[in-house]
């Protein structure tokens, strides 16, 4: 099971939209290299942005791409690799250019350097919807943080995960977090949103947000161990591990029952259904990127 504890890269929380509106900015300076191995067992990545500074590590180019264009995973289709090539990008945003353009800014360096060709197409998705369960909801809002009016708008912002055989990790910034370890999913400040977006990385299929729950929650889903290791493996699977068909025949008739009833003692649910999604279609890009 070493190879589904290196799956950390559950961060990024992406909007289904694709319009941009031109013309878009582009980095100052940029350099994109592979990663360095990581040791078997362990695995980290992330992106901090400190001022003018990026710096992103090891993430694939599926992970990339989710980012640039506000999409999640599964709404990119491309070659196998793309999952799978890990990259870390350094860039120097230019003078007067807002950080919140770092998607734009990403989109344009990757077209450019791994001279991505896509098409957008729809398609209907098995997903999971996130509602409010008939019963009300059952936890709190977070306890309001004292410091966030004085926080600083420009300090740096650090999105980062780190996994291992002891569980994964996930700092999602401004005191947002979650832990998956030890048969639990245990999360603090974390919105609805980033919560559908963040859980059906372990998932079988998507989770859509309907709850219209605006706030931040501190709350925790015990799940039993088999279920554990089930949503570990779907997540290895997300983030392009190559797993043995034993791993991959724990998944047959695997039901997730466990998380299904902590949600509900929590006062949510997950609902079954089907919907169209847009789906970004990587049609050519280069699997080493050109020069710096």
């Amino acid at each position: 099971m070493n190879a589904t504890t290196q799956v950390v890269i559950a961060i990024f929380g992406a909007s289904a939209l694709f319009a941009q509106s031109p013309p878009r900015p582009e980095f100052e300076v940029a350099t994109i290299r592979h990663s360095a191995e990581q040791p078997q067992g362990t695995g980290a990545a992330g992106v901090r942005i400190d001022g003018a500074q990026v710096r992103c590590a090891s993430l694939t180019l599926k992970d990339y791409i989710g980012i640039a264009y506000r999409v999640k995973l599964y709404q990119v289709s491309g070659p196998d690799w793309i999952a799978s090539d890990r990259f870390d990008i350094a860039g120097t945003v230019p003078a007067g250019i807002p950080t919140s353009q770092f998607p734009e800014m990403l989109q344009r360096l990757l077209e450019e350097r791994f001279q991505i060709k896509m098409h957008r197409d729809k398609k209907d998705f098995p997903v999971y919807v996130l509602e409010v369960a008939k019963s009300g909801l059952k936890m709190q809002e977070s306890a309001p943080d004292p410091d966030a009016a004085k926080a600083d708008a420009k300090a740096p912002v650090n999105v980062t995960g780190s996994g291992s055989a002891q569980g994964i990790s996930v700092n999602l910034g401004r005191g947002s977090s979650y832990t998956f370890s030890n048969n639990k999913f245990e999360a603090k400040k974390l919105t609805m949103a980033a919560l559908a977006g963040n859980l059906e990385r372990f998932m079988d299929r998507p989770i859509v947000d309907m709850t219209d729950l605006k706030g931040t929650y501190d709350f925790a889903l015990d799940i039993t161990q088999e279920d554990y290791r089930v949503m570990l493996i779907h997540a290895a699977i997300a983030a392009g591990v190559v797993l043995p068909p034993e791993a991959l025949r724990v998944l047959d008739g695997a039901s997730l029952g466990s998380l299904f009833d902590a949600l509900q003692k929590v006062g949510l649910k997950l609902d079954a259904r089907k919907a169209p999604l847009d789906l970004l279609v990587i049609d050519e890009a280069r699997k080493t990127p050109t020069d710096n």
